[in-house]
């Protein structure tokens, strides 16, 4: 396993006044017992709202904090205490924080940090030339970084991360503020970095389509615990929302009621269009009213991510202890 979290934590004392000369204790559990795992070659999402945990959990993983409890182990170092060696098998990209120098030409950046990672001159140009291309840098190599627009410097910033060829990349909201342009460039550029070097990430982000095109399963916090972990679609069944068949039908038909695997919604159009929740396996819906009538067309709706997030933060602060 590239990383592994037993029983996690991370626990703040904060202190608040109370009166003129008093002032009282609290301990904030902002990690509070996380478990999982991610393989070798994985991309998973950690999807949170914010405060749920993720950036400390991002922190204890590339040893900047300590845990309270618990064991982590990214590569098979301990994060803390191999602190200097984990550094040369992660790549890290923060959204909002830059690892490039501010007033020097983003090429110099690169070279710089070639050098802090002892890379070959060969290798060094070799990743660097293939970033260049799939990221399409070569208009801006010379130009301050402080002179790049976001996105021109958010994909210098994936290739800084990714310049020493690190088994693990972990992102925090490396989309944030990028338009719709440079955020399909990013994400094909990381799907092709996984296929081709087979790089394990890690990804947390309030944008829930940098999720659903780069993830193979979701690891989903709250409150400092795991609510939730496994495909998006099993996602989807843990919320309780559903996906909904939509047939168009060649004549109008009465409800379809009754089919096995579904449960009937609504219909339209005097029942020419009808939908259906769907409870069982797709294909067998899909024969059972097939057999009953004569289709024009079909289309499985998927719930909204975001949509089905909300309601598994809702289910998970329903059943929270009080005061917890």
């Amino acid at each position: 396993m590239i990383v592994e979290l037993d029983g996690l934590s991370r626990h703040f004392v904060v202190r608040r006044p109370t009166g003129r000369f008093r002032r009282e204790k609290r301990v904030v559990r902002a990690v509070d017992g996380i478990s999982f795992t991610v393989a070798a070659g994985e991309c998973v999402g950690y999807i949170g709202a914010n405060g749920a945990g993720k950036s400390t959990t991002i922190k204890m993983l590339t040893g900047i904090l300590v845990p309270t409890s618990g064991r982590v182990r990214v590569t098979g170092l301990e994060p803390v205490r191999q602190r200097r060696e984990l550094a040369r098998r992660i790549g890290v990209v923060f959204g909002q924080r830059s690892q490039l120098w501010w007033d020097l030409p983003l090429a110099e950046s690169f070279r710089l940090l070639a050098a802090i990672h002892r890379l070959e001159p060969a290798v060094a140009r070799a990743r660097l030339d293939r970033c260049v291309d799939l990221l399409d840098l070569a208009a801006f190599l010379d130009t301050p970084v402080r002179q790049l627009s976001l996105g021109q410097r958010m994909r210098g910033e994936v290739t800084a991360a990714l310049l020493h060829a690190p088994r693990l990349l972990l992102l925090d909201e490396p989309t944030v503020g990028l338009d719709i342009v440079s955020k399909e460039a990013l994400r094909a550029f990381l799907t092709e970095e996984r296929r081709v070097a087979g790089t394990t990430i890690l990804l947390t982000t309030h944008d829930l389509s940098d999720i659903e095109r780069l993830s193979d399963r979701v690891v989903v916090v709250d409150s400092g615990r795991v609510v939730h972990t496994g495909g998006l679609a099993g996602l989807a069944a843990a919320a309780g929302v559903d996906r909904v068949l939509v047939v168009d039908l060649a004549e109008p038909a009465p409800p379809l009621e009754g089919v096995p695997g579904t449960r009937f919604l609504s219909a339209e159009a005097g029942g020419l269009r009808q939908h259906l929740a769907l409870t069982g396996s797709a294909a067998a819906a899909v024969a059972a009213v097939s057999a009953r009538v004569e289709l024009r067309d079909l289309t499985i709706a998927e719930p909204d991510i975001e949509s089905v997030v909300r309601r598994l933060y809702h289910r998970a602060a329903a059943t929270r202890p009080a005061g917890s």
